[in-house]
């Protein structure tokens, strides 16, 4: 994914979100797009800023890449 698809992507999944579960669904963006994120050459928060969304979230998705590693999606978003 280039960078701007995964900006695109973060932020339909952000819109998206149901009522109260906003940042879970910036952190799952993390979780399933983490090695798309190293590899595309872009911090997290680049990503972010090109979403348009509240920079602060760069933290999440962070956290989410972190959690990449130990956690397995039960479906795809």
């Amino acid at each position: 994914m280039t960078y701007s698809e995964l900006a695109c992507e973060l932020k339909k999944m952000y819109q998206s979100a149901p009522k109260g579960e906003t940042t879970t669904m910036i952190r799952l963006f993390g979780i399933q797009y983490a090695a798309q994120i190293k590899a595309c050459g872009h911090s997290a928060v680049d990503i972010v800023r090109l979403a348009g969304i509240g920079e602060s979230y760069q933290a999440e998705v962070n956290k989410g890449m972190q959690l990449a590693k130990y956690v397995e999606l039960k479906k795809k978003f």
